[in-house]
């Protein structure tokens, strides 16, 4: 079977209809596809149009994730996310093409490469507010860019998140925001009153005209599109660069940053996990609890409210101190019978 028919049912029907994918994952796999097919073909030594499913080979895929390392200086985790958009790829052959099943399994049972994972980086309230200064009303875009920081950080939203807002997203009476995510998931957040207001007002005054194709979008950029991830993204460091330190922003993710900063904010000001999961739009909470462990004070504080609560449990309950003497383990055992 030609692996062109393949690839063209991944993106048309499985990935869309099937697995339920945003457009955002869909062009990033595209990007991966796109990469891997003229590799293939250089690979084999054919044209991309002669590939079939069973060039799809364990030994190309290696030499294929070396080329990503090596050649095009991909970041590991970068080659982990195309080494996924293959493995997604093998999962489609083998649902609806089980005569490549072992093709498939063995494509599927490819590891991910270990790698280290960066500190978390956030800003403090004190750096968010400098960074809120360091806006120019004076340029056009000065208001919206100031609109969207704020956004940014009383939302926790991601700049692909920002960048997807649409105007009827917004419900100014019950002061909350609609939020697409990740999975083609919904998400609703309350606003503060002063992001309300910036919103309203960006809307009446400083919205700039769109082009019909983007009128229900909410951002708008000089050219009358809608404002992308990386114009978010853009605006963000462009803010940052004016206001923090080279050594500051070594390691900071210029949109990112004021996510997590909003997950800080919400933990010291006393939200449970749960909440800041729901806020961040996060479908696991393991993802969220990342924010416990860079948040050292909070930390050490919940150890502190932990070790109060039980401390007189395991004063004054003689029968949990025998249990905890595991020195005399015929004593134990004589007890747990007697249970």
């Amino acid at each position: 079977m030609k692996l062109s028919t393949c690839i063209h049912r991944f993106f048309s029907q499985y990935l869309p209809r099937i697995r339920n994918m945003s457009n955002q994952t869909i062009k990033s796999y595209r990007d991966t596809i796109k990469i891997l097919l003229p590799f293939a073909a250089k690979y084999h030594g054919i044209k991309i149009e002669s590939l079939n499913v069973n060039h799809l080979t364990f030994d190309m895929i290696l030499s294929f994730l070396d080329y990503l390392e090596s050649e095009r200086s991909n970041i590991i985790r970068t080659r982990n996310h195309r080494l996924a958009v293959i493995k997604a790829l093998a999962q489609m052959i083998l649902l609806m093409y089980p005569e490549h099943k072992e093709l498939a399994e063995r494509i599927r049972c490819i590891p991910q490469k270990r790698t280290q994972k960066n500190l978390v980086e956030y800003l403090s309230h004190e750096e968010v507010m400098k960074v809120f200064e360091s806006v120019d009303f004076k340029r056009a875009e000065g208001f919206r860019d100031y609109t969207i920081l704020n956004l940014l950080y009383d939302s926790g939203a991601r700049a692909s998140e920002i960048g997807a807002l649409k105007l009827d997203y917004f419900d100014p009476e019950n002061k909350t925001l609609s939020i697409l995510g990740k999975g083609n998931r919904f998400r609703r957040v309350e606003l503060w009153p002063k992001t309300v207001i910036l919103l309203e007002r960006y809307i009446k005054d400083f919205r700039n005209k769109s082009r019909q194709t983007y009128a229900d979008r909410l951002f708008i950029n000089q050219r009358g599109k809608a404002l992308t991830r990386h114009g978010v993204y853009s605006l963000c460091k462009k803010h940052l660069y004016k206001t923090l330190s080279p050594k500051r922003l070594k390691n900071i993710n210029p949109a990112h940053s004021f996510r997590h900063s909003c997950a800080i904010r919400m933990l010291n000001d006393g939200y449970s996990i749960t909440d800041i999961k729901n806020q961040l739009g996060h479908e696991n909470i393991k993802s969220t609890m990342i924010y416990l462990k860079i948040n050292l004070v909070r930390k050490r504080q919940i150890q502190q409210d932990f070790i109060k609560h039980t401390q007189p449990a395991f004063t004054h309950n003689i029968e949990l101190d025998k249990l905890l003497d595991w020195d005399n383990k015929d004593e134990l055992l004589t007890w747990l019978d007697s249970l």
